[in-house]
């Protein structure tokens, strides 16, 4: 194929796929672009207000503002105490958000516009009038602030790609364009902050208010009106009936995420890791301190050593398809482990010529590697939620972040550690006064050869130590690619069904799922086969070009075939899960709560947990369902509590269709309020009066109020209803999901149908 005929393609593509996915996708360009782009400014805001946010080790904290180590300590544990009941809201706004709009994408919005306010007003403060008790109480505030607003705008921008495509390859490669794009936002910041910081001061410190203030609100500002774009252009697709319209209590999201062995693992490494990054001041410090290169020479540094991050983006996609998470996980943080440990002897060197370009060697290869590992931390949570979804029934993604607190009782200990390494090392204010410099700011120490590379040693050890730790849990995370593409197909065929029960079928959707079904009977049928690599081998040596191809191919699509019957073998247990023991224990438990009915009393020995506890324990499957029927006895017994204070003359069912009329009386008033407000900055433009529009404007924001009450009052009365009559609607689900399943060849006619 010659190169017009490429370029023809490539712009036919381009055409045919810019707001339409392609085949097997769920993400048009429009899309992609818009998230990737958008992320510019959204990694803009990050890169000025990460550095306000509290943390051991903050050089804007403590070598800029002047707050010592052990302060910065103190106020980082009232922070993260602050943060627990911040955390909390921020998982059960997000675990209940329901509208048209999506669960993260209005979010992007209403607080940015608030993190935006609080991170000009953090740099704009006059810390140079401060005490050291006024500084800490200035910063927590903020940080206050910080931790439910900025967190909760990030939070959005980053989970968003959870719910844009529930395909897992697709998550990726979406990832690996976002972030090639969004990273030139540090990279171009990484730049001018030397060369601002040199026409500013004079000299070559980074470590002068003058220079955020004269950077960071501009940043600030201009990166939120760039991320905006991400909430035009994007559209949430989350696996789930349309008909699925719950509040998720608090207590019953904290329960079900903690039996997600899953997100144990992921968050154990980053705990056991904390030290891993101790060693990253350390390159800023031999520039500030050490004088080890110019401004100009500095900013080419900060650039290079910025540019690491981005290759792993283009290479990851492809090692993902090649290797899996799990194997690059774990070869990522073992080669790290050498990585950071040849820093040593070249800090040991400081003060020899070039030097910090030896450590760039070093830091790039690192950064390099780690950022590959790095990268895979979205797609594997987003993996995780979609297993979350898989084994409770819920999406309930801002939990993770919830029971992600406890991560900050660990954060309380291991905190500590990072300054009491810098004490013991030397960065206190004794050392400070014993070389002659003020103990207002102990950083000076740096500016001591000896302490300099006594102190970076000690930290590059530390930085081993914590790397070591992280790989540990990698050992244990076995949840394939393959793994998530099986749970999906089964999420699908859930949704499926409970709309169909419901009388809301998406043909498209109907379509697709039958597809599902119909394949994984075909691949159920089929005995995996070991792909012949030998065959590729043999073919090489040959070199005839087309016996390879033909190899590869060959093995390519045996790799594929595997894949499918793995995948069908789960989607086939799922369908024939009534047949087996446990199936057909669940369907007398179910037989038994529908005949008690909705305000019937579950008295059955079934339910009591000496039943339960003489369940067998032996397989896995056995122990997974002692552990469902545990959960269906916590589910009783808040029904009774919910029944006995909310619906004491008895359950009535709750009309669910009240939310399509909601949603769309939602929608068309916010469309005439955008029509009004336009008609509007037109009538202004052309030096008309516009007042006319300004009644109509506030009649429709009035009116969109109470359509949000409305809704809220409706999700409400309907999770009431939900906990109060769970067991009976669980149970009338099984009932009615064993049906279908029963009824699948006729539910396949009639796709075919139409």
């Amino acid at each position: 194929m010659n190169i017009k005929n490429k370029a023809l393609n490539l712009l036919s593509m381009l055409k045919n796929n810019w707001k339409t996915p392609a085949e097997g996708r769920y993400m048009s360009l429009k899309e992609i672009v818009s998230l990737s782009g958008g992320g510019i400014g959204v990694r803009f805001v990050v890169y000025c207000i990460s550095q306000m946010i509290i943390s051991t080790g903050n050089t804007l904290l403590g070598n800029t503002i002047g707050i010592t180590p052990e302060a910065i300590y103190i106020i980082y544990i009232i922070s993260l105490i602050t943060s627990v009941p911040l955390t909390a809201l921020r998982a059960n706004l997000i675990d209940n958000t329901r509208s048209m709009k999506g669960k993260y994408r209005p979010y992007i919005i209403t607080m940015g516009i608030p993190s935006v306010i609080l991170g000009i007003g953090f740099i704009m403060m006059p810390y140079e009038n401060m005490s050291l008790v006024v500084k800490c109480i200035t910063v927590l505030l903020f940080n206050i602030g910080f931790q439910f607003f900025y967190n909760f705008y990030l939070d959005a921008y980053d989970s968003l790609i959870n719910v844009l495509s529930p395909n897992s390859i697709e998550r990726s490669d979406v990832l690996s364009v976002r972030c090639i794009v969004e990273n030139l936002s540090p990279s171009i910041a990484g730049i001018f902050l030397p060369i601002v910081a040199k026409w500013i001061t004079g000299d070559e410190t980074l470590y002068d208010l003058r220079i955020y203030r004269t950077l960071f609100p501009a940043m600030i500002f201009v990166g939120f009106l760039i991320s905006v774009v991400v909430y035009v252009n994007t559209e949430e697709k989350i696996v789930q009936a349309k008909t699925h319209v719950i509040t998720v209590r608090f207590s019953d999201a904290l329960r079900a995420v903690a039996r997600n062995k899953y997100f144990w693992i992921i968050s154990l490494a980053g705990w056991l890791g904390f030290l891993e990054s101790a060693f990253g001041s350390i390159m800023g410090w031999m520039y500030s301190y050490q004088k080890a290169c110019s401004a100009a020479q500095y900013s080419i540094i900060t650039a290079i050593a910025g540019n690491a991050s981005f290759w792993p983006n283009i290479v990851a996609p492809f090692a993902i398809r090649k290797y899996g998470k799990k194997k690059i996980l774990i070869f990522t943080n073992i080669l790290n482990v050498g990585l950071i440990a040849c820093m040593l002897p070249v800090v040991r060197m400081t003060g020899s010529a070039h030097i910090i370009w030896i450590l760039l060697i070093c830091t790039f290869i690192n950064q390099f590697i780690s950022s590959l590992g790095h990268f895979l931390t979205p797609c594997v949570n987003a993996d995780i939620r979609d297993y979350q979804q898989y084994i409770s029934g819920e999406r309930i993604d801002g939990m993770f972040a919830a029971v992600g607190l406890i991560g900050n009782i660990i954060s309380v200990a291991t905190g500590s550690v990072l300054p009491m390494i810098y004490s013991k090392a030397g960065l206190n204010e004794a050392t400070a006064v014993s070389l002659g410099y003020s103990a207002s700011n102990v950083y000076d120490v740096l500016y001591n050869h000896d302490y300099f590379v006594s102190i970076s040693s000690v930290l590059i050890v530390a930085s081993i130590i914590g790397a070591v730790m992280n790989v540990l849990p990698y050992f244990f995370y076995n949840f394939t690619e393959t793994n998530q593409k099986s749970v999906v197909s089964v999420l699908k065929i859930r949704a499926l069904f409970e709309d169909y029960n419901n009388g809301n079928v998406d043909n498209e959707k109907l379509n697709e799922t039958m597809t599902i079904i119909r394949e994984a009977r075909i691949y159920a049928e089929k005995e995996p086969q070991t792909p012949d690599r030998n065959a590729v081998r043999v073919a090489k040596k040959s070199k005839n070009k087309d016996a390879v191809r033909a190899a590869k191919q060959n093995y390519k699509a045996q790799k594929e075939e595997n894949e499918k019957i793995e995948i069908a073998a789960f989607v086939m247990a799922e369908l024939n899960r009534y047949s087996t023991d446990y199936g057909r224990l669940e369907i007398a438990a179910a037989e038994k709560i529908l005949t008690a009915g909705i305000n019937g009393s579950y008295d059955s020995e079934i339910f009591s947990k000496n039943y339960i506890k003489s369940m067998p324990k032996n397989t896995a499957a056995e122990k997974q369902a002692r552990s469902d029927f545990f959960a269906l006895l916590r589910d009783i017994k808040t029904s009774r509590k919910t029944k006995a204070k909310y619906f004491p003359d008895g359950v009535t069912e709750f009309d669910a269709s009240v939310f399509d009329v909601l949603f769309k009386q939602e929608d068309e008033t916010e469309q005439a309020l955008h029509d009004a407000l336009k008609a509007k900055k037109a009538a202004n433009e052309r030096k008309e009066d516009f007042s006319v529009y300004n009644q109509s404007i506030r009649n429709l924001q009035k009116r969109k109020k109470e359509i949000q009450a409305q809704i809220k009052k409706a999700t409400n009365d309907n999770s009431l209803y939900y906990r109060a009559a769970k067991p009976y609607l669980d149970a009338k689900r099984t009932l009615q999901r064993m049906k279908n399943y029963a009824e699948i060849d006729k539910i396949i006619v009639m796709s075919n149908e139409q």
